[in-house]
């Protein structure tokens, strides 16, 4: 509905400071607020009508943006015309205006053109998804734009379409470079710092540059977000046994499953941006900003080179003095760039009020930035790499460099740690760019032939940052031989951030990767070689040893800001536990004790049916659809407001599944909302109960659907098994926070039908939850479900023992307990996300003895399995 909610967003966002005497008051009204659920509520809308086909019965979609619905209805009837009803729109709040009505940016609202004659299917949809919609008017033909108020019978818009979209008068904006002043050093400041020589001066540069959080670990955003929601996720932020925010892409696939089994495709995204070398150069700000976005996608396979495309994000105070010019500069070097690489830019956006004025009246402008989002389609997920060192037999480093033996330091990490900006910056330039392009193609032919074990691109922090956090990720040590690679001296070699590739090569690749780059004319040397140990060696311009350490130091340097930021905004007890717990930590232990699950492409006509029972604000029903499909069930969609209006009976189906997200977003405690439906709404409590007495079923709840389960008292012990205060519960987390963690379960000895045969396997799972610590009222309770053999899963640490400490345990869960099933082994309610985790691709980490070649299927996809088994023997 309607708000009094972004009111002249559009304009307040390209507006600089001192324009309009107003701005307070501009800037506070046009504040955007957004809602996930509502969100979710449309998107739901939307896919229903494209899964119907050719009976979509959606002509044009757009989404509302900048403007409100005075931009979205203009566009939706361009050119054509249309007459709009403003009082037909549904309002929040009574007492908005008109103009308000026509030009808020409240959210979660899209515009779409349907026939007359679809809106009755299209209303059922809406419908069935509790998202509310409107009709506001008609196309018209005249090529006008027309409002009607049916309170007074006004007009208050009438304009033609082609004076206000088509034929827009332009706007000449005059800006002159001599207004800018001259940022750079003079080049001795910095030089002075870079000669340096010895080991102090190297160890005080890495203090520094992998404290700053430009380098530094990023593990205070990475689990604090759910990276696993859709099951669809084959590339997240964090790689590696230890799970280290290092990505250097995003890898989404387009489905869960193939018919025949053959590999997914999907789409690779990476980012490229560099506005502080864009103080020294705004050429060089585009240019690196692309070559940057290009090194961090090389590491997914595209379809092609030219197939990538990249939206721009400006972020620029171009109305103040000369930075008009700077952002022309810096326009017209990326136009070249991309040219040069055959990359077209087809979106992206603006924000040009990047300027304010603080309290002793200065006027504090932001440095202007061009941020690259690249986007490809990925023909097969798998094909990726990660910066995590695998340390194969004979490994080597390889760098590649397109800059050949440029080494330029203004505006690098280095440069501003040591509070220097430098006069020079990487970039670029046309023969950088041919080479970049000619590495970019070497590298995903060695991709595709899977010839390189792990990848990273030389970006903020140089060669050094690059290779340490392949060996953070690695969790192993590393020599690193500056002698060869380009820089006057060590300091220069190792933190300059000219454009690079570093790869780790088995010793069988070696001669072949190399004779692959040397065909291409660009440079490769040998830079080093993992090591076993935990030492960090360094060899410099002299071809001797200048520095040495330990690897699990430096990384506890690299991951000191997160952790003192994570301490602000979680609970500080388990923020410092979780640092302390990574000087230590070694690769998990993980044992899978059933063969290889094999999964079913084709379902029989005769497969048992299972319901994946979702309520609003539910995320996780498309993967756990997708998980029992490839167990061999027939997966059906069903909404609670198909229980409750009768559209659906459980009757027909063997199992039901609920599901996880945040239902009613979780207002008022996990899954309490949705418990009050299944409980308080006659139909579906009637249904729920009927289904739950039968001796012919089952039923899994994850993480929601968990919590639902328990509050409904299916598990541990049954609907009045215990009083309704003693019934065991889920709380919120130790950590006081959202967690998305990949966390390792160890199969208990249990009576749960979803486990037979899977005692003692110590498996790696998708965990995301803020309320996920079970929780016994009564202490007998949790005595009991351990003697019982209720515990189906727990949560181990690296050495698979069962624990409670944080971050093995993401919640602090009694006895590292994850799950409880019913006292008949049927209903199984458990946290974390098996059905994120049925496929290979879909792990966050998977180790080579678990991973061997020739099958899609992950060892999770056996619970689902098991639960098919047993309709199988029990029809």
């Amino acid at each position: 509905p309607a708000y009094r909610i972004g009111m002249g967003g559009g304009a307040a966002s390209s507006m600089a400071f001192g324009e309009n005497d107003e701005r307070a008051d501009l800037d506070f009204n046009a504040v955007q607020r957004g809602d996930a659920e509502m969100e979710q509520k449309m998107n739901r809308v939307i896919r229903a009508c494209i899964d119907l086909g050719d009976r979509n019965p959606i002509i044009s979609i757009h989404d509302q943006g900048a403007g409100g619905n005075c931009n979205v209805l203009k566009e939706i009837i361009e050119p054509a015309g249309g007459r709009f009803e403003i009082r037909d729109l549904v309002v929040g709040d009574k007492t908005m205006s008109v103009l308000e009505m026509w030009g808020a940016e409240y959210q979660e609202n899209d515009c779409a053109l349907v026939k007359e004659s679809d809106l009755p299917a299209f209303a059922k949809i809406c419908e069935r998804e509790r998202s509310g919609w409107c009709c506001v008017g008609e196309v018209t033909g005249d090529g006008n734009c027309i409002v009607h108020d049916a309170n007074d019978d006004s007009i208050p818009v009438n304009l033609p379409l082609d004076k206000v979209l088509g034929k827009m008068p332009q706007k000449t904006f005059v800006s002159n470079h001599s207004d800018c002043p001259d940022p750079r050093d003079p080049p001795a400041l910095l030089a002075s710092i870079l000669g340096r020589t010895g080991e102090q001066p190297i160890a005080d540069a890495l203090q520094r540059v992998l404290s700053s959080l430009t380098v530094g670990s990023k593990r205070f955003l990475t689990n604090k977000v759910d990276r696993s929601v859709t099951g669809l996720i084959a590339q997240q932020q964090c790689v590696g046994p230890l799970q280290t925010p290092l990505a250097n892409c995003a890898v989404i696939a387009q489905t869960h499953i193939t018919p025949d089994g053959s590999p997914v495709t999907g789409g690779v995204t990476a980012i490229g941006e560099q506005p502080v070398k864009g103080l020294l150069s705004p050429q060089a700000n585009a240019r690196m900003s692309v070559g940057e976005a290009l090194t961090n996608m090389v590491w997914a396979k595209c379809s092609a080179l030219g197939d990538i495309k990249c939206e721009g994000n400006w972020m620029w105070a171009c109305k103040l003095p000369g930075e008009g010019a700077l952002m022309y500069d810096c326009a017209e070097a990326l136009k070249e760039v991309l040219i040069e690489m055959g990359v077209a830019v087809d979106g992206g956006k603006d924000s040009l009020s990047m300027s304010s004025r603080a309290p002793d009246g200065e006027i504090v402008k932001s440095p202007g930035e061009i941020t690259i989002s690249c986007y490809c389609h990925c023909p097969d997920v798998t094909l990726t790499v990660t910066p995590d060192l695998k340390s194969p037999p004979g490994a080597s480093l390889l760098l590649v460099e397109p800059a050949g033996s440029k080494a330029r330091c203004g505006g690098s990490v280095f440069a501003y740690v040591y509070q220097k900006l430098g006069s020079e910056p990487a970039d670029c330039e046309t023969e950088v760019a041919a080479q970049l392009k000619a590495a970019f193609l070497v590298t995903q032919e060695l991709l595709t032939q899977r010839k390189i074990s792990a990848g990273h691109d030389r970006s903020d922090g140089g060669l050094a940052s690059a290779v340490l956090e392949m060996a953070f990720a690695g969790n192993c040590g590393v020599k690193l031989d500056v002698s060869g690679v380009a820089g006057a001296t060590t300091l220069e070699s190792l933190f300059h951030e000219e454009l690079g590739l570093v790869l780790e090569v088995k010793g069988e690749h070696f001669a072949e990767v190399m004779a692959a780059y040397a065909a291409a004319g660009v440079r490769c040397s040998k830079i080093g070689e993992p090591l076993a140990s935990d030492e960090v060696v360094i060899v410099g311009k002299s071809q001797k040893v200048e520095y040495t350490a330990k690897m699990t130091e430096l990384r506890d340097v690299w991951e000191s800001t997160s952790s003192a930021l994570e301490e602000l905004q979680s609970n500080p007890v388990t923020a410092r536990a979780e640092r302390d717990s990574m000087k230590s930590r070694k690769a998990p232990v993980l044992h899978a004790a059933i063969p290889e699950p094999v999964p079913v492409w084709n379902v029989p006509s005769y497969a048992p049916k299972i319901a994946i029972v979702r309520e609003e604000g539910s995320n996780g029903d498309k993967e756990m659809a997708a998980a029992f499909r490839l167990a061999g069930f027939e997966s059906w969609d069903v909404t609670m407001s198909d229980l409750a209006q009768g559209r659906i009976t459980l009757d027909r189906f063997r199992g039901i599944a609920f599901v996880g997200g945040f239902s009613y977003a979780d207002v008022l405690g996990s899954a309490k909302g949705w418990a009050a439906t299944a409980k308080f709404q006659a139909t579906a409590a009637a249904q729920l109960s009927a289904f739950y007495a039968r001796k012919d079923t089952f039923s899994l709840g994850v993480c929601n659907g968990c919590q639902l389960a328990h509050r409904l008292a299916w598990v541990p012990f049954g609907p009045g098994g215990v009083p309704e205060e003693e019934t065991p519960r889920l709380g919120h987390n130790e950590s006081a926070r959202f967690e998305s963690r990949w966390v390792n379960l160890k199969v208990e000895k249990s009576k749960s039908i979803f486990t037979t045969g899977m005692e003692g396997s110590v498996l790696g799972i998708w965990s995301a939850h803020g309320e996920g610590k079970f929780e016994f009222p009564n202490p007998k309770h949790l005595i009991k479900v351990e003697k019982e053999g209720q515990v189906a899963f727990r949560y181990v640490d690296d050495d698979a023992i069962p624990t409670e400490a944080y971050p093995f345990n993401p919640n602090g869960s009694p006895n590292g307990i994850a799950s409880l099933c019913s006292p008949c082994g049927r209903h199984l309610a458990i946290m974390p996300h098996p059905e994120r985790c049925v496929l290979k691709w879909q792990q966050g980490y998977l180790p080579p003895y678990l991973s061997p070649e020739g099958n899609q299927a992950a060892p999770w996809l056996q619970i689902f399995i098991n639960a098919r088994k047993w309709c199988e023997a029990n029809p």
